[in-house]
């Protein structure tokens, strides 16, 4: 992206959305935005006009990007020849009017208007159907321009938008940890900005806190260790390790005050929970008699656990209580003799559980919901691993070798969109971060 050159006239953006059904204005709970509703399964458009000013450009890439992202936009392109104006004032310095008839004209929904201000963008949300305006808000942004935060807080106005216009926030200001080299990676929900974390050993199976001001991961290796890294102050906090015993797959409960994992030995692996206050010893939730309990995943309200067991001779997904009580099989349907269930990550509303099941020797990304337990197949080509949830419980990010190398992506699973994350092969073990809102 290059810096366009600066204007007398006010930083102006935008953005068309072309509805096939009507949208209909909504007073929210803090009486300043009128959110814009559209019926599920369409996906108005989107249209963002040059931004002038510096960055503009980059910020118009980003919004467009988040909004196609989003799968509940499409992104239009306009041009000069459609009539449109790029600026938000006239010569003299008043505003220009929006013609809300040219846009209806061109099917457009709604206009969405930002004006660059001393600490970051004035957004408006016009009604075009109403002409009138739905929604205004201010959005600061940090300095330095194109910073890691920046950025975030580009996200941060894409999201607010996806919002105001479908009812549901969207996800761009997110982050996903994974694996490459036995490092710990962060990448922006986009593909940009990755960022590779300093780690103690071989790193594995990294875990977002509910805040998203840490991770966490296990080394593997002679001394095998839980390590919770704080990304706000760049300080790793060690468990340590305990003699012929190996840590796995560690996560925070939704509480956020204790961490979930696993203790492997020569007598099986069972589930131990630890505070993170305190000196408090490690407590023991499952009983596995020799089997392999890994893997946890928490119900969003915490009260009940997904994880990996092979009690019953192959690896299954079992739920329990979240004291290990009342375990129950929860991938009970049958594949064949070689049923192999594994990596549960509990979605965002508490309605389902997302795993990977193998089929025909290879792995594949499956969901299945708490209520009717019929199991939904998502993929099929290549073999594909280790899913989690975005915050909106409605995307995916996993590993896949459908691209001829182990990557990292994306899948809808409301319309079976997909678009790879990553592009240096290697990469896996993705868990998808909270909505990282910046005060």
């Amino acid at each position: 992206m290059h810096r366009l050159r600066s204007s007398p006239f006010c930083l102006a953006l935008i953005a068309v959305v072309a509805a096939s059904a009507p949208l209909v204005a909504q007073d929210t709970a803090k009486g300043v935005r009128i959110g814009l509703r559209y019926d599920p399964g369409t996906r108005p458009g989107v249209a963002v006009l040059p931004i002038a000013g510096a960055y503009g450009d980059s910020v118009r890439a980003m919004l467009e990007r988040d909004f196609d992202f989003s799968d509940r936009l499409a992104v239009v392109t306009l041009t000069a020849a459609d009539g449109f104006l790029l600026t938000g004032e006239t010569p003299t310095g008043a505003p220009v009017p929006l013609n809300y008839p040219l846009f209806a004209k061109v099917g457009a929904a709604a206009v969405v208007q930002v004006t660059a201000t001393p600490r970051g963008m004035h957004v408006t949300l016009h009604d075009v159907g109403r002409a009138q305006v739905a929604s205004v808000e201010e959005f600061p942004l940090p300095q330095p321009a194109l910073s890691r935060d920046w950025r975030l807080a580009v996200h941060g106005i894409a999201d607010a938008v996806v919002e105001w216009i479908t009812g549901q926030r969207g996800f761009a200001q997110t982050r996903i940890a994974f694996i490459r080299g036995n490092v710990v990676r962060v990448v922006d929900s986009d593909g940009e900005q990755e960022q590779t974390l300093p780690v103690l050993g071989a790193a594995m199976s990294p875990s977002w806190h509910p805040s998203g001001a840490l991770i966490a991961y296990n080394t593997f290796g002679p001394e095998s260790r839980i390590v919770i890294y704080d990304l706000r102050t760049g300080r790793a906090r060690d468990f340590g390790a305990q003699r012929n015993t190996t840590n796995l797959t560690p996560v925070f409960t939704p509480d956020g005050k204790s961490i979930a994992y696993s203790l492997s030995s020569e007598n099986g692996a069972d589930l131990y929970l630890m505070p993170l206050d305190g000196d408090a010893f490690p407590r023991r939730v499952t009983v596995g008699r020799g089997s392999e309990n890994v893997q946890p995943s928490y119900s969003p309200d915490g009260n009940r656990v997904a994880f990996m067991s092979d009690r019953t001779g192959h690896p299954e997904v079992y739920i329990m209580d979240a004291d290990g009580t009342n375990p129950d099989i929860f991938t009970a349907f049958d594949f064949g003799d070689q049923n192999y269930r594994a990596s549960p990550d509990w979605s965002p509303d508490g309605r389902q559980v997302t795993f990977q099941s193998r089929i025909d020797g290879r792995f594949q990304i499956f969901t299945m919901t708490l209520r009717d337990r019929q199991p939904k197949q998502l993929t099929s080509e290549g073999e594909n691993e280790d899913p989690s949830w975005a915050p909106d419980g409605r995307h995916l990010v996993f590993s896949s070798t459908r691209s001829g190398t182990r990557q990292l992506w994306i899948l809808d699973t409301e319309s079976g969109r997909l678009r790879q994350l990553t592009l240096v092969g290697g990469s896996r073990l993705p868990a998808w971060s909270p909505r990282l809102i910046k005060p």
